[in-house]
């Protein structure tokens, strides 16, 4: 099968290069597939994780920055899921904690923008940076105080 397969047949390739590892058959494994699909394998962990804090950090800055809006109980849902699964997430990646001040960084920028496009306000009106600490954000207790 090898690379061909890859093409052809992906599912069929995947259990034919788990074959070949269990049997310590190396020389005969598709190397240069299997490097991409790690690769691509570790590029999506870290988008979920960037996708979830988005969220969550949109919804924290909606949170604060509309206390009166008639939908925060659906916030709070929102809040409170992404929360659980944060921390799923990174239960079952830990290897991404060496990188969680870049892809915070990189999801706030996402959530400033999801919040000016939600909220109406304009973006100068939330902080430049994320005013929260990856502990504050997933504790359950922690909700931002109103700004008005």
């Amino acid at each position: 099968m090898g690379a061909i397969a890859y093409e052809t047949d992906f599912y069929g390739w995947t259990l034919e290069q788990a074959k070949l590892l269990q049997a310590g058959d190396f020389d005969q494994l598709d190397r240069e597939h299997l490097v991409e699909e790690l690769q691509i394998m570790n590029a999506r962990e870290r988008r979920e994780l960037l996708s979830r804090l988005r969220v969550l950090m949109m919804h924290l800055l909606k949170w604060q920055h509309q206390p009166h809006y008639i939908g925060r109980r659906s916030w709070e849902k929102t809040i409170k899921t992404q929360r659980k699964e944060i921390a799923f997430h990174m239960e079952d990646n830990p290897g991404l904690k060496p990188e969680l001040e870049k892809i915070i960084g990189r999801a706030y920028d996402l959530a400033l923008d999801d919040a000016e496009g939600e909220t109406g306000l304009p973006r100068k009106v939330f902080p430049a940076e994320c005013p929260w600490t990856y502990g504050q954000m997933l504790d359950a207790e922690f909700w931002p105080e109103a700004v008005e």
